[in-house]
């Protein structure tokens, strides 16, 4: 069975480097670039993984994090956020919003590697 992730950013170039990485991985990918959108995407392509940027158009990366994480239906699902806010103090907010795992940007193809081997690796609850 495929891997899917989901992918929530902005960018353009952010979008097509994660595309870049995760394809030579062999993933199925769903890329969104409106924070509008996620929830709908969420729910129609069940990803195994979402990784999200934390700054988005229309609706902030935390606030799409608490709503997944409060949905029975996708709860389980871990959420990598990948942002730009690097303090200490927002990745604890971060992550007490229900992420899963945090990387802060620019970040290397062998940190997102492994960020996303850690979380897919881990048991689904």
């Amino acid at each position: 069975m495929v891997t899917k992730i989901l992918i929530v950013e902005d960018d353009l170039l952010n979008r097509m480097f994660y595309e870049a990485v995760f394809n030579q991985r062999g993933y199925e990918l769903l890329l969104v670039d409106d924070g509008a959108r996620v929830l709908d995407a969420v729910e129609s392509f069940r990803p195994d993984l979402i990784t999200m940027d934390i700054h988005l158009p229309n609706i902030s990366g935390r606030k799409l994090i608490r709503s997944i994480k409060r949905n029975p239906e996708t709860a389980h699902i871990p959420i990598l956020a990948i942002t730009a806010y690097a303090g200490k103090r927002d990745e604890e907010g971060i992550r007490r919003a229900g992420a899963s795992g945090y990387l802060a940007k620019p970040l290397s193809i062998d940190q997102l590697l492994g960020e996303v081997d850690a979380l897919l690796s881990e048991p689904v609850h």
